[in-house]
């Protein structure tokens, strides 16, 4: 891997901890809400054996969990154990690592890092990255179960961004680079609420990209193909096997959900890139996708190894409009926030329907003499009276992903809370903090102290008390 990949000056936070741990009750600022029962479940890299020329997308995955019960929160972190986990802790080599190629004839991995999202399905809580099966945890003890192919149903790779449908109670996934690495194969299926593969099928996009998420609507599927292009023979020769070639432009692949994969239609629409969507839907003749979008993505570099921007590049909110009367297939991107972000989320239940309320992580403004923070505060976006409410956390603190849980079950959308882990700059140690979702600006209600730091990670879910 060429070290154009990695940040110029990592932010802080960023290196793993060595150790796990079970702690509780911890101390408390403020009362929990009544009502909010359950466990926050966090993940991210941590590499056992850290590496300063690795991509950070490669370390092993590590679970943060928040069990909040009778005004009480403990804590407990594992490793997922994964075949990687076990070679790093036993000193053996498998061939791995992501911007690698394949490494001659060492054994290959059949279960990834586990590192970037976790979920709940069918009552099983699953460890998800996106070039391999979903690896299922104990949600009470994170004590990992084994990688997870339902019954056989399932083969390559499972995304770490599927979609649950409110409505049906479905799974909806898509696999990229399968079944041959960092080609433009790519897969699509559907998981009952039962937890069987009702659908599995395997198609071929444009050109190979790397495809971090997909937009689902309750009519139609939507693949986004952008230009950070994957080559084997650039891996082979020691070049990038992710890089940017903004001339290949970006293609969206749109299907619908009656149809099959040979139904799907390639929209056209200017190079950009964007790793996560806030949410998609459709009304009066058009899809809508709203994306965090990139001008060129972070992390990654030309093919020549050489950096594809000179500075962090900042990403908007960006409104993506698919008008389905068009007969060029050209999709429209327009911006909507003034605020530079990331990590977008929504109340889940409105998940492909229209919405009203999100909340991403958003950038801070920095003052003399302070290095940009990219994970500054929680920023509110009122789609519908077009509001913003925003709380800053002061420097130099970075705060996580933003999860929703709502207050009751038939709570109107947005009402209930939102919470994240944030670090503290001052004292190395980071919080758990629970915020009104809809008043952000008065700050958390109640927040939960650990005697160390969790971390820099990715993504997180609420698994309620019956999970």
């Amino acid at each position: 891997m060429n070290d154009a990949t990695l940040p110029r000056t990592p932010p802080p936070n960023m290196g793993p901890i060595d150790f796990e741990t079970e702690l509780g009750p911890l101390p408390l600022q403020g009362a929990l809400p009544e009502g909010l029962r359950g466990t926050l479940v966090r993940n991210g890299p941590n590499p056992v054996v850290p590496d300063p020329k690795a991509h950070w997308f490669a370390g092993d995955g590590m679970l943060h969990s928040f069990t909040l019960a009778d005004g009480q929160v403990g804590y407990r972190n594992r490793w997922v154990r994964t075949e990687l986990w076990r070679a790093a802790t036993e000193g053996r080599d498998l061939a791995s690592g992501f911007q690698k190629a394949p490494a001659g004839q060492a054994p290959q991995p059949t279960d990834g890092t586990a590192n970037t999202n976790v979920i709940g399905h069918a009552g099983h809580m699953l460890a998800l990255e996106e070039a391999h099966l979903p690896i299922e945890v104990d949600l009470r003890t994170l004590d990992t179960l084994g990688a997870t192919d339902f019954d056989g149903a399932l083969q390559g790779s499972f995304t770490a961004h599927p979609k649950t449908d409110p409505r049906t109670g479905e799974l909806l996934f898509f696999g990229y680079g399968t079944p041959a690495r960092l080609s433009n194969g790519m897969s699509f299926g559907v998981i009952s609420p039962e937890g069987r593969v009702a659908r599995f099928e395997q198609f071929e996009a444009p050109y190979a990209s790397m495809v971090h998420d997909f937009m689902v609507t309750d009519r139609h599927v939507m693949f986004p193909i952008m230009p950070l292009t994957a080559s084997m023979e650039r891996a082979q020769s020691g070049r990038p096997p992710y890089a940017w070639e903004p001339e290949y432009g970006t293609r969206v692949g749109v299907m619908p959900r009656g149809g099959s994969t040979a139904d799907i239609v390639w929209w056209r629409g200017a190079s950009c890139y964007m790793f996560h969507v806030m949410n998609a839907w459709e009304a009066g003749g058009s899809l809508f996708a709203d994306v965090i979008q990139f001008a060129t993505p972070p992390l990654f570099p030309k093919p020549d190894g050489s950096p594809a921007s000179e500075t962090t590049p900042p990403s908007w909110l960006a409104r993506w409009q698919f008008d389905l009367s068009m007969p060029s297939r050209e999709f429209t991107q327009t911006r909507l926030e003034d605020i530079s972000g990331e990590f977008p989320r929504i109340d889940d239940r409105f998940a492909g329907l229209p919405y009203r309320h999100g909340w991403y992580v958003c950038r801070a403004e920095a003052q003399p003499g302070e290095p940009q923070r990219l994970y500054a505060g929680l920023r509110h976006v009122d789609h519908v009276l077009g509001g913003h409410d925003m709380y800053v956390f002061p420097a130099p603190d970075l705060v996580s992903e933003g999860v929703f849980v709502p207050r009751a079950p038939d709570a109107e959308e947005g009402d209930g809370w939102l919470l994240a882990t944030v670090w503290r700059g001052a004292t190395n140690t980071s919080d758990l903090v629970i915020f009104d979702a809809r008043a952000l600006a008065k700050g958390p209600v109640c927040t939960a102290s650990l005697p160390h730091r969790v971390p820099v990670g990715f993504h997180g879910n609420w698994f309620g008390e019956r999970a």
